[in-house]
């Protein structure tokens, strides 16, 4: 479904194949006159030629920054007991290579903790380096926090401080909880409007924001950045092309990180992120993009998209990328309440059956031996649902988890981008997570941009099968324009698929709500994003029972 129209916009917004061919052949040749042979040889070329920071850089003096290097705000991120990380980047001028700072050196940045938003009592403050290697990223992880307690921070680099940003560290492992409040957000594509959806979230009352996938997209914005206007008229020059460099990607998340509303967002809570396609390119599955590229040529271009994300994103130093390779799948607590399993189902894939897109589902698409999170995110997955002592065991991840039929008749096709795509592999999570005695799963997905509520079924072909868990499917925050409550095919997809229980096609984003009884989702969505100042709605709610999965409107 979201393939199909993704397609259609790298045609009309995208740059031609031939001409991202060439712009990835000639960062091939900037890495060095070797041939690359495998795609091992080219993963081991750009793992040891990824620039990172020097020893004993020099120094840039607080002179250098004449203007307000805070342009993108701040951010928090992967919160714990003890610790968060603090998230900010250097960008006197942003849609610059270089931003406006010298191409080498390093800048000191002081940044502080306190209890209360006027930092009449601080908690923590230190020094980090923002290093031009890491594009003037900062990434602090500050340790000694107290558990289940609001912080404020804020930087400071020369004579400039930055806005101020509100975290919050979770509770500790064993603590019980009584409620968990989370945003589930993604598909934000600026090229269709605007991230009015990410003003509202920042107004409500969240512990926390999972973002699932598509944070950017690599397509051309053109010259009146599709649903909205530049307010620089030179800005086309530098993002009417699709992102293959390092360069390009960071001048992209610059555009978007200019946004207010997101950078409201991501001030108002900590987020949890993970990747879908389009943060590197369309449907690529593992080593394998969907223009026929040679791998080892993809593989620079998935280097430069790891690098860029991962400086632009509140994450930890584990989850700095080695080359073209990157560990985002991990794992949180939120007391005894809730276990957080965030999974990457991009990275390790199987290569999509039958050539992506919608298809009969056969024998390739049901080989056995087909993987959508590799094997080691499997077992590892697998090993932490047999721990869990959590009432609620959360999956944040990209792709459509349940079956999703487009037709009633008995043979439909199906997505080869989603699970229903790697079927083996959706029945050996849900039998670990069988086997472990996991009660309550409950998966939270974005990439499709409409809103679903769906029980996931032992045996989707029997509705009267065992209910697994649920699956709150979250609506994009901008992808796809406006959208309609009922899309042109709704009764068909309603009727097609008895499991599916709520279906809407406006912008927007879910609040999760966890209890010791419950879970619920709120999906909210704006009246148009084409527009700004859309205003808010609640388009449904549904509920599941601790204990006794199975979704109920409420």
């Amino acid at each position: 479904m979201a393939h199909q129209a993704d397609r259609h916009a790298a045609h009309h917004l995208g740059a031609p194949p031939d001409e991202v061919r060439g712009r990835i052949r000639a960062a091939a040749a900037r890495l060095g006159r070797r041939r690359f042979l495998t795609a091992t040889s080219a993963a081991a070329v750009l793992a040891f030629t990824t620039n990172l920071p020097r020893a004993h850089a020099a120094e840039v003096s607080p002179r250098a920054l004449a203007d307000d290097p805070f342009t993108l705000g701040v951010a928090s991120g992967d919160p714990l007991p003890d610790s968060v990380v603090l998230w900010t980047r250097l960008a006197p001028r942003p849609y610059e290579p270089g931003h406006g700072l010298p191409p080498t050196g390093v800048v000191r940045v002081t940044w502080e903790m306190a209890h209360d938003e006027r930092f009449a009592r601080v908690a923590r403050r230190g020094t980090a380096l923002a290093h031009a290697e890491f594009d003037w990223t900062v990434h602090v992880e500050p340790g000694g926090l107290a558990p289940d307690r609001v912080y404020w921070y804020r930087f400071r680099a020369g004579d400039w401080t930055s806005p101020v940003g509100r975290t919050r560290t979770t509770p500790a492992r064993g603590i019980r909880v009584a409620e968990a409040r989370f945003g589930l957000a993604s598909c934000q594509a600026y090229h269709d409007g605007y991230f009015t959806a990410l003003r509202h979230l920042a107004e409500e009352d969240l512990d926390a924001v999972f973002h699932v996938g598509d944070y950017q997209y690599e397509y051309a914005v053109d010259a009146v950045g599709g649903a909205r206007r530049y307010t620089d008229r030179t800005l086309p020059d530098l993002f009417n092309r699709e992102t293959v460099t390092l360069e390009d990607y960071r001048l992209r998340y610059a555009l978007y990180k200019t946004d207010p509303d997101l950078q409201a967002a991501h001030a108002a809570f900590p987020w949890y992120v993970t990747w879908d396609d389009h943060e590197t390119e369309n449907n690529y599955a593992g080593g394998t993009d969907e223009n026929g590229n040679r791998p080892e040529e993809f593989l620079i271009r998935r280097a430069a998209a790891y690098r860029a994300y991962w400086e632009n994103m509140p994450l930890r130093m584990p989850q700095c990328p080695y080359g073209p390779d990157m560990r985002l799948y991990r794992r949180f607590h939120y007391g005894r309440l809730a276990q957080l399993d965030i999974l990457d189902t991009r990275q390790y894939r199987s290569d999509q059956a039958y050539g992506d897109g919608w298809q009969y589902p056969g024998p390739q698409s049901e080989d056995p031996a087909r993987t959508m999170t590799g094997a080691t995110q499997e077992r590892w997955l697998l090993d932490g649902f047999r721990r869990s002592t959590a009432t609620w065991n959360l999956l944040p991840q990209q792709v459509v988890f349940s079956r999703r039929k487009n037709t009633t008749e008995a043979s439909s096709k199906l997505s080869m981008d989603a699970w229903d795509g790697y079927p083996a592999s959706r029945e050996r999570i849900l039998a670990g997570a069988e086997q472990a005695g996991v009660a309550n799963l409950v998966v939270l997905t974005g990439d499709v941009h409409v809103g679903y509520a769906m029980d996931i079924k032992k045996d989707f072909d029997d509705p009267a099968s065992r209910t697994a868990g649920v699956e709150f499917v979250g609506t994009s925050v901008s992808s796809g324009k406006d959208g309609a409550d009922k899309p042109a095919n709704w009764a068909t997809i309603m009727a097609a698929n008895p499991h599916l229980k709520f279906y809407n096609g406006r912008r927007g984003y879910t609040v999760v709500t966890l209890d010791g009884e419950q879970a619920r989702a709120d999906y909210r969505t704006v009246s148009a994003v084409t527009a700004p100042g859309g205003t808010l709605s609640t388009a449904a709610s549904f509920a599941t029972e601790a204990g006794n999965p199975g979704l109920r409107q409420v």
